[in-house]
């Protein structure tokens, strides 16, 4: 489905296929010195930071980015972030860009097994501590720090809103991929269905390409709405196919609401992204990812998309339009 200066090692046998791919192109860069990496992921990136020459001052920042498109508004986020803090491409900043397939979980775990000295700066990971990734939130305690998008926590919520918007709704599904702290989500939405008297269908989709057999497989259990689970893959076609099928469908990222999604409800993730350039700046100051905290966002946002709403023939409770912080029209 569906968001590090370079990489030197060899990725693990558990990493996927095209992130090791990704990394190892990172790592082939010329730089002159490797001395940091800055992972983000989210909605669809993982950045790898280097240090050329200290003495010339130009930053070398390799971008390792989850998603296939190449206008995204978190990543656009994180690169206008390091401008206002002063790291200008063509000055004192090189930006490298590689793209594969793949979940902000896997992609950070291939990193932390290609290397324990260069820092890494997470973006939006749901579960850095289950994930094993750092020690602690106040204390990360290694080479990786960075922010958690606390997605994990908030899908109860998630399918209570999707219940208030269409109440008739029984057969809940939820879109998963294969990333450990799904599990743990899915869990939590099936504790909150049987408060609510849903029934839970889960319904995984490996890769983009299975995205059409997920949805049929939904058609087929005769399911009424969709839970799509936080995942750095913003993937239109999820939207495109939701929509279709005429399924009303609550995503746990902002960019899915633009997109024609019918409700959002997530942390900012190209917030995540500016913060996560802070990150970076910190480290390349001199910092440790070691004694740096994992930030939590301190609210969640809604948006609601009320085009879609009229194409699939609901009328949004006044209840949901207060507590929206965007209402597309």
């Amino acid at each position: 489905m569906s968001s590090i200066p370079e990489v030197g090692a060899v990725c693990g046998k558990a990493a996927r296929t095209d992130l090791c791919g990704g990394a190892r192109q990172l790592a082939s860069l010329p730089l002159k010195r490797r001395e940091f990496i800055a992972g983000l992921g989210g909605v669809a990136a993982w950045p790898v930071v280097g240090r050329a020459q200290q003495s010339a001052k130009v930053w070398h920042i390799g971008y390792l980015s989850l998603s296939s498109s190449a206008d995204n508004p978190s990543f656009e986020a994180f690169k206008l972030k390091l401008q206002d803090l002063g790291y200008i491409e063509g000055k004192n900043l090189r930006l490298d860009v590689r793209r594969a397939e793949g979940v902000g979980t896997a992609a950070t775990g291939a990193l932390q097994r290609a290397t324990s000295s260069i820092p890494i700066v997470m973006t939006a990971n749901a579960d850095p501590i289950g994930s094993g990734f750092v020690k602690s939130l106040a204390k990360p305690g290694g080479n990786i720090t960075g922010l958690s998008n606390l997605s994990v926590d908030h899908t109860a919520k998630s399918l209570e809103l999707l219940h208030a918007v269409v109440p008739n709704a029984k057969r809940i599904a939820v879109l998963m991929s294969p990333i450990a702290f799904h599990e743990t989500m899915l869990k939590e939405a099936h504790a909150a269905a049987g408060v609510l008297g849903l029934t839970i269908i889960p319904v995984m989709a490996r890769t983009g390409a299975e995205l059409d057999g997920a949805f049929a497989t939904m058609h087929g259990e005769n399911c009424d709405a969709l839970v799509v689970l936080s995942d750095p893959q913003i993937n239109r076609k999820i939207v495109e196919l939701a929509n279709e099928w005429r399924l009303p469908a609550i995503y746990q990222a902002t960019g899915f609401a633009d997109m024609g999604g019918l409700l959002t409800y997530s942390a900012n993730f190209p917030e995540m992204f500016r913060r996560a350039a802070i990150y970076v700046n910190k480290i390349l100051k001199g910092a440790s990812p070691a004694d740096l905290p994992v930030e939590q966002p301190t609210r969640l946002e809604l948006r609601v998309n009320l085009k879609t709403a009229k194409a699939l023939g609901l009328t949004i409770p006044d209840s949901i339009l207060v507590r929206a912080d965007e209402v597309i029209e």
